[in-house]
């Protein structure tokens, strides 16, 4: 049923569901103009002179400690190496070791990626060389597992215990090494030739955006500005999608793959009145 137009006093006054309606759309674009009035930018951090000589070093000591804290464990499990408490304590100890100079490693070798990638051309080495860090998880921490499993020395209860931890603790450093979104050598350089103006990204964002109002980072508190280089070298490898569609010429720059559509715009119902014959 056509809802009806109630006059008075010879002026048109609209349903109150449309006035409602109103002051919904009016307090939501005050919000959206709230948030951007207290929206800050920050600068990024200065991006570096492209040695990542100390970085590489860094990854690798982190690595030989991890794998020391291993074969320790392994030692005092295998009964080779009597430690000077409690064995339980001393496995969990070494693993949570093994845990924080893995994962540290792996942080400073996905940095160091980021500052000098290396060339796509061959994408296998290239896998490999973006995913050492989670390489290195698995060789810190699957010899460990497997002979926890076999171990017959401990207690069922402590074996459970340690054996859990050791499996967690190989989920996480997974997780954090892995590189999700690589970039290669000729894909830095390209966006370094192509995007000229300076870029924004958000504390938790993945990618990095050409416009400040771009909606995919509308509702973030905290911006960074820099140039391309700096947003690559903190992590946001990749050109919003969003902001591609905004600029063709930057077509060529490393995008986001996921496909956005454009949201359907809704019709107006034709007027009550209008229907009427």
């Amino acid at each position: 049923m056509a809802q009806k137009i109630v006059r008075a006093n010879g002026q048109e006054v609209k349903p109150a569901a449309e006035e409602g309606k109103k002051v919904t759309q009016t307090v939501k674009k005050a919000a959206e103009e709230g948030k951007k009035v207290n929206q800050t930018v920050k600068p990024a951090p200065p991006a570096s002179n492209g040695s990542t000589v100390g970085l590489r070093i860094g990854a690798v000591v982190c690595w030989v400690l991890a794998i020391a804290c291993e074969i320790l464990c392994i030692l005092a499990l295998t009964n080779y190496f009597y430690p000077p408490f409690n064995k339980t304590a001393f496995l969990i100890i070494g693993i949570l070791l093994d845990l924080g100079l893995a994962i540290a490693a792996a942080q400073m070798w996905k940095k160091a990626n980021r500052i000098k990638p290396m060339s796509g051309k061959n994408k296998f080495l290239f896998y490999l060389w973006s995913e050492l860090g989670v390489i290195m998880a698995c060789i810190c921490f699957i010899p460990l597992i497997v002979l926890l499993i076999k171990d017959k020395n401990l207690d069922k209860k402590s074996k459970l215990i340690v054996t859990i931890i050791a499996v967690v603790a190989l989920l996480i450093t997974g997780v954090a090494s892995a590189d999700f979104d690589p970039i290669t050598a000729e894909e830095k350089a390209e966006a370094e030739a192509v995007v000229t103006q300076d870029v924004f990204w958000s504390t938790f964002g993945h990618k990095y955006h050409t416009e400040q109002d771009c909606q995919a980072i509308a509702n973030s508190a905290t911006l960074y500005q820099g140039t391309v280089t700096e947003a690559i070298e903190s992590g946001r490898t990749s050109l919003c999608a969003f902001c591609a569609r905004r600029h063709p010429e930057l077509e060529s720059v490393k995008s986001e793959d996921a496909a956005l559509e454009e949201a359907p715009v809704e019709e107006e119902a034709p007027d009550a009145e209008a229907q009427q014959p």
